[in-house]
């Protein structure tokens, strides 16, 4: 075994790595502490429902066209906005995982 080391890997190489990992590291907390400032939407019904969430998956509002609001059909208001949240939560994800690949390369480190 390399003195200090994995067989095949100096010393040198070794705190290489380790000092690109801690690049990594402080990349990926700029990146979710960016994209937990981020502010995702999605509307749903043509516009009737609007939501806007953060990328800590936080509902920062909710809009509703005075249109949509048909008291004899709560279960089509109540629909579009379950949708629309969903939607916006499904932006605010993707678009971590691809911030997140950007640094990682693409290796699943779980987040």
């Amino acid at each position: 075994m390399a003195r200090g080391g994995f067989p095949g890997m100096g010393g040198g190489n070794m705190q290489q790595m380790v000092r690109q990992m801690q690049q990594m590291q402080q990349k990926i907390e700029k990146i979710q502490e960016e994209i937990g400032e981020t502010e995702f939407s999605a509307s749903t019904g043509g516009g009737a429902v609007t939501v806007v969430v953060n990328g800590k998956k936080e509902v920062k509002s909710i809009v509703l066209s005075p249109e949509c609001v048909d008291p004899d059909d709560i279960e089509m208001l109540q629909d579009l906005i379950l949708s629309a949240v969903n939607e916006a939560m499904r932006i605010a994800d993707n678009t971590m995982q691809e911030e997140m690949a950007k640094v990682t390369g693409g290796l699943p480190i779980g987040f």
